[in-house]
């Protein structure tokens, strides 16, 4: 007996990955707590952030109400203080609270000195409560029925290892208004006990000397004197904050020779300072003697500052504007979309299921209304597949999230459902076990009695593997879509789609294509089989996705998990007293090894550092937000590589084009930077990066050179084009 293309089961199992795409996404970005959108907790993966409150009287005019930000840090990674010193930024707090209620100033806790290579910093590392003073209002309404008041919080930060993560939070904490609030007394009594005390500033003073500060402090306690002080000037970008500098104590008064920065931008009269020892700080303000040195035109921000600030610009969500396009763009755009998905079906990895297709065509050749009703459901499964696709990525945009096309494989559960489903497709194609015998004959014979939902359901398959291929010829378009409105921007997505099943609509309508096809034989036996083994291909290549991600050790779980799949398989498949015996067995054995060896699927292994493209004698580096400019500032030209191990274009530009010993040779030459991020995994600072250049998906090729507009190369990377870019400079 011929058996069609996989059975309409075995494809409707893929809806499962589709769904998982989508929670996928989701489950790689900032978590918000058991309270979704209003909830007081935000969670990322270096800090654990929440929105507490302390009113020991409720909240009544004259009495003390605190609110304040907790921010619990993974180990090694630290935020800042209101001055971050050679490099980062300050937390910032935008507060919307009822009426009658008023947010003062944040009560800063004493810092600690970071030193980070040759710069130094300031800033919270462990757990830190970021205390803010309210004021009420003899004004202050609570809410008529609750008696609460709720309160908003939108907050940033800049979250530090070796690398700098921009982040920011959304809180709700609802706050009961006419009873006592002290769950988090201990914490506020803690971070108002770490606050630098003030002291009496008369008689203290900073003398500028030249290039130096020379401090002299009065009215500091007697339990400090003779003990080394820790300074920390609340004024940024003033002193060499990582430089050494001398003190000394004379009787009740400390001395210090502090070097003023290179890059000082900041003159402050009177100058605040803290000065702390044994965890105990101290804040004053000096009188500044004598005429600050003449700041250098050039100097207005340091470099470490100016990179960190670039790096939080790219990494924040563009803006969420949209504006109708011109009708020559939109038209150019829903051309360029069409004119993709044409081109698309001749990508490598999207060829295995669309032969499936062809089989299909080839067994209706003979009846019309069959092969005409098959191309207009393919098509509608396609269309409308990618309308899908795009209208999450804009719905997770709109909420403020980075998402950019090709989002669905930075899941890794998706990765591995993709790898099961064709496992069970190639597995069916070689014969290994047929629907039929595996599952009641009510069930198996679905696809014979809706060959209509077959095909629609070939479509999805189709869009699940050709929408990451599909970069190389939309970056424009699809980057044009996160700019227009939702009904035009969905339009391109549905010309796309159009594209890719343009084809095999043309073929259902077209008689002269019906009689150029074959007749139904057994040719079509021994082809069905063959496609087994592009299939088992594609699975090679999500493997090697996966192992990307999840390491080595998630690509080994997914193997023995796919040989379990497969044993359950043939185990159904057999018939009598084997079947009885062996399909428990089997699903135990699987369901045992699920147990163990899942969870190192979905654990994202740790980034590794960029490697040098085969062949190449330069070594490239990991791109991180604000890298490039900060090597463009010093005057080195930088090209970076976005690329994905799931993009089948990238790899083949890396192995190409990236790889020839000319290019290398012109890199080299002119000592140009080479700088590789890796959009394998979720990336926001990554997917914000593509969004600036104007691009929602990878491979995107960007050469900077200092005092030059960026340029953007093609996705399909030329080595002529390169060379003489590079030469340019």
């Amino acid at each position: 007996m011929l058996h069609r293309s996989p059975s309409l089961l075995t494809k409707a199992i893929f809806f499962i990955a589709i769904l998982l795409a989508g929670a996928g996404s989701w489950a790689q970005l900032p978590t918000k707590g058991s309270g979704g959108a209003a909830s007081a907790v935000v969670t990322t993966p270096h800090v654990r952030a929440e929105l507490v409150a302390h009113a020991p009287q409720g909240i009544e005019p004259g009495q003390p109400l605190w609110l304040g930000l907790q921010i619990t840090h993974q180990p090694e990674w630290h935020t800042y203080w209101k001055n971050p010193g050679d490099s980062g930024l300050p937390i910032e707090m935008a507060w919307t609270l009822p009426a009658g209620l008023d947010a003062g100033e944040i009560a800063w806790p004493l810092p600690k000195k970071i030193p980070i290579g040759t710069l130094a910093n300031y800033g919270y590392e462990g757990t830190v409560l970021l205390p803010v003073p309210v004021t009420v209002a003899s004004s202050f309404a609570p809410k008529v029925l609750s008696g609460d008041a709720t309160v908003r919080l939108h907050a940033t930060w800049l979250v530090c290892r070796k690398e700098c993560i921009p982040e920011e939070g959304d809180f709700t904490l609802t706050i009961p208004a006419r009873s006592t609030t002290a769950m988090h007394g201990a914490a506020f009594d803690a971070a108002l006990a770490a606050q630098p005390k003030s002291v009496e500033a008369q008689g203290s003073q900073a003398r500028i000397e030249g290039n130096t500060l020379q401090l002299s402090v009065q009215g500091l306690p007697e339990a400090l004197r003779g003990k080394t002080l820790e300074l920390f000037p609340e004024t940024p970008e003033v002193i060499e904050n990582a430089a050494a500098w001398t003190q000394a104590w004379k009787g009740a008064v400390w001395t210090a020779e502090v070097p003023l920065s290179a890059q000082r931008s900041n003159s402050p009269d009177p100058m605040p300072v803290v000065l702390a020892a044994e965890g105990q700080g101290y804040r004053t303000a000096l009188k500044v003697l004598g005429a600050w040195p003449t700041v250098a035109a050039a100097a207005t921000v340091s470099p470490a500052l100016e990179a960190a600030l670039k790096a939080n610009a790219a990494a924040a969500p563009p803006p969420a504007t949209t504006t109708s396009a011109p009708a020559a763009t939109l038209v150019a755009a829903l051309l360029g979309a069409l004119l993709g998905g044409l081109i698309l079906n001749l990508m490598p990895c999207v060829f295995p299921v669309l032969a499936i297709k062809v089989v299909g065509f080839a067994q209706h050749a003979q009846d019309r209304r069959a092969h005409r009703l098959s191309g207009l459901a393919y098509t509608a499964g396609v269309v409308l597949s990618f309308i899908a696709l795009g209208g999450l990525m804009l719905g997770l945009r709109a909420a403020g999230e980075a998402i950019g096309w090709g989002f669905q494989l930075q899941s890794p559960a998706v990765v591995a459902g993709l790898a099961a489903l064709f496992t069970l497709i190639a597995l069916n194609l070689a014969g290994v076990f047929e629907f039929g015998h595996v599952l009641p004959s009510s069930v198996a014979s679905l696809q014979a009695r809706h060959p209509v939902a077959d095909s629609f359901l070939t479509g999805v398959l189709a869009v699940a593997v050709a929408a990451p291929c599909t970069a190389p010829f939309m970056g424009a378009s699809l980057g044009l879509t996160a700019t227009l409105p939702g009904p035009q921007a969905l339009a391109v997505f549905a010309a796309l789609g159009l594209g890719l099943a343009l084809p095999y609509l043309a073929a259902a309508f077209v008689p002269a294509v019906a009689r150029a096809l074959p007749r139904p034989g057994a040719w079509m036996d021994t082809l069905r089989r063959f496609m087994a083994f592009p299939m088992l291909a594609t699975v090679v290549w999500l493997v090697w996705v996966l192992g990307q991600q999840s390491g080595i050790d998630g690509a080994g779980a997914l193997l023995i998990l796919l040989v379990a799949l497969g044993m359950v398989a043939w185990a159904l498949s057999l018939a009598g007293t084997a079947r009885r015996f062996m399909a428990p067995v089997s699903v135990l054995a699987l369901a045992l090894l699920a147990w163990t060896f899942a969870p190192h699927i979905t654990n994202v292994a740790a980034a590794p550092a960029a490697p040098p493209a085969a062949g190449s004698t330069a070594q490239w580096q990991a791109w991180t937000p604000g890298a490039a400019e900060q090597l463009v500032a010093s005057g080195r030209p930088v090209f970076v590589d976005f690329t994905a191990a799931w993009c089948v274009t990238c790899q083949y530009n890396k192995k190409t084009t990236l790889a020839d010993a000319d290019v290398q040779a012109g890199f080299a030459a002119k000592n140009v930077a080479l700088l590789r991020a890796d959009w394998t995994r979720r990336d926001p600072a990554i997917t914000a990066a593509l969004a600036q250049l104007g691009r929602s998906g990878v491979p995107v090729y960007v050469l900077h050179a200092p005092g030059k507009a960026p340029v953007v190369f093609s996705e399909i990377l030329s080595e002529g084009e390169l060379r003489a870019a590079v030469a340019a400079l």
